[in-house]
């Protein structure tokens, strides 16, 4: 046990989860790579929790923040800030929303949050729609529509939140199904619990389910649901916090695999545009983001120096395609997996697309999830220098995969070696 894990035990809450039955201090980074504090290497496959998006010390972002943390680090939103206003106007053309508007906040959490807030105020409703294995946050309205036991702590909540069905596609009442009765039967399960309740005020889903363990509805689920949605008057809100800035490869937005009924009337994003500074935001439609009849402001939110890192990133993401390269390498990387997988009996599934992919872990020759299996192939592989995630909500038994989008195809082989490496000690 190292002096600083023994520190960290003494001062932080007990339920502040490490990785690593030996947690590991990471003191720096460069390109996909990380190093800790006794010299070793990582290929990095999780990014900070899908947060270092783009490459670790990329010399534009740290460019970027050096300049603007020498002129001014803060002022906070009452005053005008040219990078808050600049990536603002870049976010807005982005999202595909309509006369849309940008708040920023600090987190995914509280874009989340803000969200909610916008909701129920335009709508006077408390009542939201949140999908089953769903993950927000972890502030007391985000856990109040987590659909994830183990990531909500209370049953307490400002909101009254009912789940529908259609978020994990491989397990659940509706599993057996091909692509469009599974879809149909969902659409089916909310136009009868609408027919229930007063009108909500929305819908809040991932497009796809991060925490959640990356699974996904099939293309179009929340088009047709949003179809239902609007003749009831309910809003739509696509968390982008996980899906956001081109990671699934295929699309820019997770919500655009579901565009035939129109963009969403509001997206929160997060994570990633920062690539590590903390920036959270929502962008909505101007008559729902201007709804707020009181006042309202953020400290932290839309800082000089995280916009700065922000504008900088999205600039080296769009300029160097990277949306494309997560779709390349991405679909390789997946293939590969899946090609592992077929040799060993407990990997249930491979999910995912572009650089979002998920590893479901079962005991063998069943369907009931093996997170102890899980939490082996996590230490095998980082004794093997190669750094995943965990998720899922049946049991935490999904190996979570998402590289900086800058993944070369030799980093994407490496990685796969070792994770068929790591399954095979895991046993």
């Amino acid at each position: 046990m190292t002096d600083l894990y023994t520190r960290h035990q003494a001062v932080l809450p007990d339920w502040l989860a490490l990785y690593y039955e030996d947690p590991i201090e990471i003191t720096h980074g460069e390109g996909r790579h990380v190093w800790d504090a006794k010299g070793n290497k990582y290929l990095d496959f999780f990014g900070g929790i899908l947060t270092t998006m783009t490459a670790h010390a990329l010399p534009e972002v740290t460019k970027a923040v050096s300049e603007q943390a020498g002129r001014i680090i803060h002022s906070s939103t009452l005053y005008l800030n040219r990078p808050m206003v600049e990536l603002a106007e870049r976010i807005a053309q982005l999202s595909g929303i309509p006369d849309a508007r940008v708040f920023f906040t600090t987190s995914g959490t509280e874009a989340n949050d803000t969200a909610l807030l916008l909701a129920t105020a335009y709508r006077r409703s408390n009542q939201i729609l949140a999908m089953r294995n769903s993950y927000h946050g972890r502030s007391f309205s985000a856990v109040g529509v987590t659909g994830n036991r183990g990531w909500s702590p209370t049953s307490l909540s400002p909101l009254q939140t009912l789940y529908v069905h259609g978020g994990v596609r491989s397990r659940g009442p509706y599993a057996d199904l091909d692509d469009a009765a599974f879809t149909d039967a969902c659409v089916e399960d909310l136009k009868d619990l609408l027919g229930h309740v007063r009108p909500p005020a929305a819908l809040i889903a991932e497009p796809i389910q991060g925490v959640g363990g990356f699974t996904a509805p099939p293309d179009g689920l929340y088009a047709a649901f949003r179809e239902v949605l609007q003749r009831h008057g309910v809003l739509w809100i696509a968390d982008e916090v996980q899906t956001g800035w081109g990671r699934t490869g295929e699309h820019f937005w997770g919500w655009q695999a579901h565009a035939a009924s129109g963009p969403p009337d509001m997206l929160t994003f997060a994570k990633g545009i920062g690539n590590g500074t903390s920036i959270g935001g929502v962008v909505a439609r101007a008559e729902i983001m201007n709804c707020l009849d009181s006042n309202s402001i953020s400290t932290f939110g839309g800082s000089p120096v995280t916009m700065a890192a922000g504008l900088a990133n999205l600039t080296y993401l769009l300029e160097h395609d990277l949306q494309g390269n997560a779709r390349r390498v991405g679909g390789l990387l997946i293939e590969r997996l899946r090609a592992v997988a077929a040799q060993f009996g407990g990997v249930r599934e491979v999910r995912g697309r572009g650089l979002m992919i998920g590893i479901e872990l079962v005991h063998p020759g069943t369907d009931r999830a093996h997170p102890e299996a899980a939490a082996a192939v996590l230490e095998a592989a980082r004794e093997e220098g190669l750094l995943i995630g965990r998720g899922g909500g049946h049991d935490t038994s999904v190996l979570r995969i998402a590289p900086p989008l800058s993944l070369t195809v030799a980093e994407a082989e490496e990685g796969a070696s070792i994770l068929e490496s790591a399954l095979r000690r895991a046993g």
